[in-house]
């Protein structure tokens, strides 16, 4: 299991368990925090699960790509620590990765 903190919109902290595996968007999804739309089902089509990356985010993090990155500057709210919740795959590397859910366009 792979541990997370995600802080909401609103500001409460959220601490999640999800498997490895999993997308970083399908582990938020699973456990009920509804803010994050994800629309697209995880196919890096949307931007709608966009969250920021806590900025001394795990070293596993896995870079961006250009797709993700052309989506992420279709948001008003992209910012240094921007990345699509649904391209990044849950390791072992990433347990007690912080992030907040990104204000919504």
């Amino acid at each position: 299991m792979v541990q997370i903190f995600v802080t909401g919109r609103d500001g409460a902290q959220h601490a999640l368990q999800a498997e490895a595996g999993l997308s970083l968007m399908e582990a938020i999804r699973d456990n009920g925090l509804d803010e994050l739309l994800a629309l697209c089902g995880g196919c890096c089509s949307c931007a709608t699960c966009h969250v920021y990356v806590d900025e001394e985010g795990p070293a596993g993090l896995p870079p961006i790509s250009p797709d993700e990155n052309d989506l992420l500057d279709s948001s008003d709210h992209r910012n240094a620590f921007s990345r699509l919740s649904c391209q990044i795959p849950l390791t072992a590397e990433l347990d007690g990765m912080r992030v907040a859910i990104a204000r919504e366009d």
